[in-house]
């Protein structure tokens, strides 16, 4: 599939190479506008890991119509192949961004993922948050993938936005497999944003956001959860290194 922007390759993933804003501006709000159906990938360094040794996901990463750099392992990882990205675009802001038009535009939107009180509470922010957006539905994320009768009942509730907050490479699959279930939508995975929305997780204060250091936040309030995943992103950014262009 033809990516609808600019883009730059890092281990074969095309990133949308645009500022947060650019995208939205340009891409985003405009397919929403229009009613298209469209899917974002937001990856990090695991995503990418993973996409490397499983090829059905990596084949729904590169067919997916935009893949964001959602880790500073990739813009990291961009510069030192010579081909700089612009910024990073973080899951939970483009999430927060979708919401703030989607309120502002009174769209529909369906929440997919998370345990269910999690799901419920996030569900819940957003109705007190956002009272102009349309509760499409909700659903955690305890379902068979191969249920496509749930599937069918989404679609049924025309959803401007899907959100799905399965995990990866669950969530990217499931947008894959059933999306042409849809008229149109905007669908993207959103990993553990439900959990932020409700509460049940805290977000790296903006100072370690801004200094590119969220990472490391997360691994020093979640030790045991997070080192797998913080020895991923070593993995990833030695794989760059060697094989980066002189």
């Amino acid at each position: 599939m033809q990516k609808d922007c600019r883009s730059v390759t890092v281990m074969d993933i095309d990133f949308v190479n645009k500022t947060q804003y650019q995208f939205l501006v340009e891409d985003i709000f405009p397919a929403l506008h229009r009613k298209d159906k469209k899917f974002i990938v937001t990856a990090n360094p695991e995503i990418v890991m993973k996409a490397r040794e499983d090829d059905t996901f990596k084949k729904v990463i590169q067919e997916a119509d935009y893949t964001v750099p959602d880790g500073i392992g990739i813009i990291l990882a961009a510069k030192m192949l010579k081909t700089p990205l612009q910024e990073r675009i973080a899951g939970f802001d483009l999430t927060l961004d979708l919401l703030n038009y989607a309120d502002e535009y009174e769209l529909s939107c369906y929440f997919l993922g998370a345990k269910e009180d999690v799901n419920e509470k996030a569900v819940k922010r957003v109705e007190s948050d956002y009272p102009n957006i349309h509760i499409a539905g909700r659903h955690n994320g305890y379902f068979d993938f191969d249920d496509r009768k749930l599937a069918e009942e989404i679609a049924a509730t025309s959803p401007d936005i899907v959100l799905v907050a399965a995990g990866f490479p669950k969530q990217e699959k499931w947008i894959a497999a059933y999306k042409d279930l849809f008229n149109h939508g905007l669908f993207m995975g959103v990993g553990g944003t439900f959990d932020v929305l409700a509460g049940e997780v805290k977000r790296a204060p903006e100072i370690w956001v801004k200094l590119n250091l969220e990472w490391f936040y997360r691994l020093l309030q979640q030790p045991r959860v997070r080192i797998k995943r913080t020895l991923k992103l070593f993995e990833f950014m030695w794989i760059i290194l060697k094989n980066r262009k002189k």
